[in-house]
């Protein structure tokens, strides 16, 4: 996927918006304001964090299946966080599949009140 389709695949998910928390690290999150969640980092533009699994031993299957292109994310990888190669060996649709995996787990997160749609 280039760096504009998954800026626009993140931005197109239901209440999901974009953040700049850190200099030069865009994030999207969903739920409102301050009360909002990260669902995907995406800082260069050449990996996108995601939150792969529920548990890191979970999150591993992308490392088996992709050496090369995933790795557990940096602080947050023992919450079943990676990141992901944007324009590697991980075809696009896996890559939307992952993306959706996260926005999912973390939209389940939220209190129901916040969630988009509710």
């Amino acid at each position: 996927m280039s760096p504009e389709d998954v800026h626009a695949y993140c931005a197109a998910k239901p209440g999901a918006w974009e953040d700049q928390p850190w200099e030069g690290d865009v994030v999207f999150k969903v739920g409102p304001g301050e009360r909002g969640k990260i669902f995907a980092f995406y800082g260069d533009g050449t990996r996108v964090g995601v939150k792969a699994a529920t548990t890191r031993d979970e999150a591993d299957e992308w490392l088996v299946r992709y050496p090369d292109d995933a790795r557990a994310s940096a602080y947050i990888g023992r919450s079943g966080w990676n990141s992901l190669n944007t324009g590697g060996g991980i075809p696009d649709d896996e890559l939307r599949e992952a993306i959706d995996t996260s926005y999912e787990l973390v939209v389940a997160g939220l209190p129901k009140k916040l969630r988009p749609g509710t």
